[in-house]
């Protein structure tokens, strides 16, 4: 894609309606366990500028790529951040998802139990006493004792947190991390990153390719689904990035040499797009709420490898605003044909 390059998204419906970003979906291809070995996950490759569509596997992505190109990943790693209590008063069950610290000794979570209320506490292994903060922007701030003991509760009780879909999955927890996360602070996977093996990587090096890091730390968005019809009035949350100089090099020396950049997943789109928000990409840290919607002009990602998404989703929103809602919603439909799998242990498109 040209530098700078409106995205191919401009479908004569109504680009701010979500009621135009759903499709079918039969049950039984939402994936419960990942594919076997990682990179064994089919690929379904779209050109956005035709619609045509091969059917390809992960293990394939090398022979996609050219020499010069810069794949950039996601490097952030689950916390694991479900935790169990038990209200101090009742007894009953409390489970917390914390979604990120906004103090030493505080975490912003999601909870589900019975009446909840501020200043509720919560017993957590019979040990560790958590108290039940003031509620923000629809979800809870948890207070633990010390910095501490919150690291403690997370090391010693904390699950790695899987979506609600995958009902029964019981194998290795490490299948949720990317073989590549090193920098803990997620409260999801960036589940496109979930289809390499270290094997995988070295071929895209020996392919020519460049391989670059961002981090971006999933949090409250990939949980809560979009609650208004008009995209407009849809606020996304913040997310902590980090968009080093090394990578900004990197993809610098692409453009000037004529690769592309082929960004792992949503969430290192969003990285990168906001560090180029100014037009052209610089080192970026800190907090980041862009929400990526049809119409969006994207400045520095000519590829996507992505998983499918859950219907009328803001990761929905962004790969129709990278290829357009109708090229999206057509793949999507060949996907179930092929009977692909979908969300977070299922296939990836590589859009492109």
């Amino acid at each position: 894609m040209e530098h700078g390059k409106a995205s191919a998204s401009s479908d004569s419906l109504s680009a701010h309606a979500l009621s135009g970003y759903d499709y079918a979906l039969p049950s039984e291809l939402i994936a419960q366990t990942p594919a076997e070995p990682r990179d064994s996950a089919r690929l379904l490759v779209l050109d956005r500028a035709t619609g045509h569509v091969e059917h390809r596997h992960v293990f394939d992505l090398p022979s996609l790529l050219s020499p010069g190109d810069v794949v950039v990943a996601n490097r952030s790693r689950v916390v694991p951040c479900r935790i169990h209590a038990r209200k101090a008063d009742s007894g009953g069950a409390v489970e917390i998802l914390l979604l990120r610290s906004i103090a030493p000794a505080a975490w912003l979570a999601l909870t589900r139990a019975h009446r909840l209320r501020t200043g509720q506490q919560l017993i957590v292994d019979g040990e560790i006493s958590l108290e039940v903060g003031e509620a923000v922007e629809g979800a809870r701030v948890i207070h633990f004792p010390s910095a501490e003991a919150a690291h403690e509760v997370i090391q010693r009780w904390g699950e790695v947190p899987l979506p609600p879909y995958i009902r029964a999955y019981a194998g290795d927890p490490n299948r949720y991390q990317t073989v590549y996360a090193d920098v803990e602070g997620s409260s999801a996977a960036p589940t496109a990153g979930l289809h390499f093996t270290p094997s995988l990587i070295e071929q895209v090096k020996s392919r020519g390719a460049h391989w670059a890091m961002i981090t971006l730390h999933i949090g409250l968005d990939t949980f809560k689904p979009i609650a208004v019809e008009d995209l407009r009035q849809h606020h996304i949350h913040t997310e902590w990035i980090d968009v080093p100089a090394d990578t900004v090099e990197l993809v610098d020396r692409a453009r000037r040499e004529g690769g592309r950049v082929v960004a792992v997943g949503t969430t290192t789109v969003r990285a990168l797009e906001h560090a180029a928000a100014s037009g052209d990409l610089r080192p970026c840290q800190g907090w980041a709420d862009l929400f990526i919607t049809p119409g969006y002009r994207f400045r520095s990602v000519d590829v996507m490898l992505t998983n499918f998404h859950l219907p009328k989703s803001s990761l929905l929103l962004l790969v129709s605003a990278f290829a357009g809602r109708e090229r999206i919603l057509s793949a999507y439909r060949e996907a179930v044909a092929e009977r692909y799998r979908f969300y977070s242990f299922g296939d990836a498109m590589l859009i492109r």
